[in-house]
């Protein structure tokens, strides 16, 4: 069960308080007086500030790049490091070189190409990291490493590296509304408000032991077993989470792209959000696998959480095969028009990205320490400013 500070604190986040002093303030209860980071011999690296984690040259002046570019780009990076985690713990086990048997199963039920799929995603994922960060340095600005935050533990399943890591799938809240967002007329920017495609709550999207899952159960459609059907719902978690993930990437690059000032920032960012709204769209497809008859009511037996069928529904706001984005309002007094919702900073911002993960209990765990600093960047990117240069 997630305890309740965690809740509150996740709910506050939903909310949009002032984010700095209230993430630290908040996740401190949640790790009460523990780090994590003594229990890896990396206590002294808990006790830097933020801003000592980097080097002080962070907003390096150039020619060619502002210091609004330069934090863009610092918080991309750390957007690209933490994705770049989910995705590898998603490889091991369940990519086209992962080591669960049954894990990959469940997955190939949403669809035969799942794992190399995923294997693709990763790959897109660690690139982006890797090109931020060296386009960073090749300008004079200091890159983002949050190596010192890989504390959480690993899934002990089969297939899973026994290393720490900066994300925690073993227990998320899966927001949905992405599902009825992109089925909609309506805008998010515009205010408006959207349910919940699937109540996911305190989900593992990765099997967490093999006595839990077994590596060698059989998967059938439907599946039939405890231990079956318990892993079917852990992979049907696992594909709404890829496209709330990735959905997510690509409102941020848009985003982030409108306050770039050079003209190569601007073709960077543009060119990486292309590929997370590629992403995004893949996964919207496989998502609905799992809504879908014939795997449509698994019920997952310890979380009882139920996949329903959202095609018995009726009517175009839950139909499982439209995956590509209904047109919106998005200009007052304009037609409505197909788009990437949202676009603004309040809703799709830096901030609005940490919030948002956060509240997915992707962090769950994570020292006060790390939300200071991911907030920090975050920040200051979203006060960069275009200019002209």
């Amino acid at each position: 069960m997630q305890n309740n500070s965690s809740s509150a604190a996740a709910a506050q986040l939903r909310h949009g308080e002032p984010a700095e002093n209230d993430v630290h303030g908040h996740w401190q209860r949640v790790v009460g007086r523990r780090s994590f980071l003594k229990g890896v011999g990396l206590a002294g690296a808990a006790a830097l500030p933020g801003s000592a984690l980097f080097a002080s040259q962070a907003f390096a002046q150039s020619s060619s790049i502002t210091d609004g570019d330069v934090a863009i780009l610092r918080f991309l990076a750390a957007a690209e490091l933490i994705e770049s985690d989910l995705w590898s713990q998603y490889a091991e086990l369940g990519g086209a070189t992962g080591g669960n048997p049954a894990y990959i199963a469940a997955l190939q039920n949403l669809d035969s190409d799942m794992p190399q799929y995923i294997s693709d995603n990763t790959d897109d994922e660690i690139s982006h990291a890797r090109f931020i960060n060296a386009y960073l340095q090749s300008k004079g600005a200091q890159p983002v490493n949050l190596d010192a935050f890989r504390t959480l533990p690993s899934s002990r399943a089969t297939g899973a590296k026994r290393i720490g890591r900066l994300t925690n799938l073993r227990a998320l809240d899966v927001d949905t509304s992405w599902y009825t967002r992109y089925r909609s007329t309506r805008n998010p920017d515009l205010g408006a408000s959207f349910p919940q495609a699937v109540t996911i709550k305190n989900q593992p999207a990765i099997p967490l032991d093999d006595a839990d899952t077994p590596p060698r159960t059989k998967q059938p459609v439907p599946p039939r077993g405890r231990r079956a059907r318990r892993m079917q719902a852990i992979a049907n978690t696992a594909g709404f989470h890829f496209a709330m993930i990735e959905q997510g990437g690509s409102s941020l690059y848009s985003t982030m792209a409108l306050n770039a000032s050079s003209l190569e920032v601007l073709r960077i960012v543009v060119a990486i959000g292309g590929v997370e709204t590629n992403h995004f769209s893949l996964w919207h497809d496989k998502a609905g696998n799992a809504v879908a008859q014939p795997l449509a009511g698994v019920v997952d037996p310890e979380t009882h959480l139920r996949f329903p069928d959202l095609n018995a529904h009726g009517g175009e706001a839950t139909q499982t095969n439209l995956i590509l984005p209904e047109p919106a309002e998005f200009i007052p007094g304009l037609p409505d028009v197909s788009i990437v919702r949202p676009t603004l900073d309040q809703n799709a911002g830096a901030v609005a990205a940490v919030r948002s993960l956060t509240a997915d209990n992707l962090f769950k765990g994570q020292s006060a320490q790390f939300f200071s600093t991911v907030m920090q960047l975050a920040r200051a990117a979203d006060a960069a400013v275009r200019q002209a240069v």
